[in-house]
């Protein structure tokens, strides 16, 4: 803009010929230098979009205090959550870490949690996400193939995670990605083939780069349905993958390590010590080389952890304890009608007794209860009644009426 010689800055009253020049407005002038100081205010006072990491060392959820806040919603587990727990405040004194002398460069240590389907994987991921101050994004593994072929590209990924942060590159850099269903991807054969194994090996090939750390440049609306859009270029060095799956079958592999690390009396005796309920307590970086996982793909996962089948007890306390709890969510949805719904002891343990036979874990719990309840969830809020008592009777009735009982697995 020309400079302008008869008039003066609002602010500073300085002439306009004092200064670089005025930008006018309506009623008044502002000279550059005056506009430079009012952007370098607002910068100052307003919060960088998108920008919710704003702890310093002290704030930091200590790893006691985050595994405290996951017993509130998830029952048991207490080692994967000790090992989630220090892994996600490890994350956050990374991106904390300042420039030293001394060329310590913390790295990141990427965890793998193997355990059941029902057992609290997926929960997990969501309930650490309620605590966290930073961008959190969850991922099907089973979707992924290797690019130009049918299916999502490994970089839709980082999509979540962007879309999460609002687009803010420089917050996604340092969030955290839950991949579930990592055992889906595993490799299919060691058998050579004519045929690429796409959606198996492929897929953990292309993950090596994002696991370790590297500069992807990431589609912001998906992969392949606009394919003339501009790419976002995403450092990954200081994004935090946990990855989950249940690994079906993986126990058949380490009981045969088990069984074959000695020979002799010595291996009696370590047979006796071994409890064969929960083999997974004994899982190995090997076994899951064994069950399919490449090797590079395992050294970029370095913290191995297992979560542990449910029993009776446990699958109790998943129904009525956490803060959202399966029997809380119905009573809420009942007096959301202005109806109090109440149960007999009894109830949860039928309810108990079939998630057992359904071997689903927690899963199971919902669908044996919406399958008692949705008479009632049909009927009442039609009805002038205003109170539901559940007694064992009444659940017997409606769950034997119920399709879901067709699906009961034979012990």
């Amino acid at each position: 803009m020309a400079k302008t010689t008869g008039d003066t800055c609002t602010f500073c009253g300085r002439n306009g010929r004092d200064v670089g020049f005025l930008i006018n407005g309506i009623s008044g002038a502002i000279c550059d230098d005056c506009a430079q100081q009012a952007y370098e205010i607002v910068k100052e006072q307003q919060p960088a979009k998108g920008s919710s990491f704003s702890l310093n060392q002290k704030d930091l959820p200590k790893p006691e205090d985050i595994k405290k806040f996951l017993d509130q919603y998830v029952i048991g587990q207490d080692d994967a959550k000790r090992y989630l727990s220090v892994s996600v405040y490890n994350h956050y004194k990374r991106l904390l870490q300042k420039v030293t002398t001394d060329d310590v460069e913390i790295e990141k240590s990427n965890i793998i949690m193997v355990g059941a389907t029902g057992t609290g994987k997926t929960l997990l991921a969501r309930t650490i996400a309620k605590l966290l101050h930073v961008p959190f994004s969850i991922a099907d593994a089973t979707v992924l193939t290797e690019a130009g072929y049918v299916g999502e590209d490994i970089e839709s990924i980082l999509t979540r995670l962007l879309q999460a942060a609002d687009y803010d590159v420089e917050a996604a850099q340092r969030g955290i990605v839950f991949i579930d269903e990592l055992d889906k991807i595993a490799r299919k054969s060691d058998n050579p083939s004519i045929t690429r194994d796409v959606s198996g090996e492929g897929v953990q090939q292309g993950l090596l780069k994002l696991l370790e750390g590297s500069i992807v440049n990431v589609p912001p609306q998906g992969g392949r349905k606009h394919p003339d859009q501009k790419m976002i270029a995403v450092d990954t060095k200081n994004i935090l993958f946990i990855c989950g799956g249940a690994f079906d079958g993986i126990e058949k592999k380490i009981a045969q390590r088990l069984n074959t690390r000695v020979v002799g009396y010595s291996a009696t005796k370590e047979k006796a010590s071994v409890d064969r309920n929960n083999l997974l307590k004994y899982i190995t970086p090997t076994d899951l080389k064994s069950f399919g996982l490449i090797p590079e793909i395992i050294g970029r996962l370095p913290i191995l952890t297992y979560l542990n089948p449910l029993d009776r007890d446990t699958l109790r306390n998943i129904l009525t304890e956490p803060k959202n709890s399966i029997i809380k969510q119905y009573k809420k949805l009942f007096e959301m009608d202005g109806i109090s719904l109440t149960f007999d002891e009894e109830v949860y343990g039928y309810i108990v007794d079939k998630a057992m036979a359904f071997k689903l874990g927690a899963r199971g719990l919902r669908s044996i209860v919406e399958a008692i309840m949705m008479d009632a969830m049909y009927c009442m809020p039609s009805k002038d009644k205003k109170e539901l008592h559940v007694t064992v009777e009444y659940a017997k009735n409606k769950f034997e009426k119920s399709d879901v009982n067709r699906l009961q697995i034979a012990s």
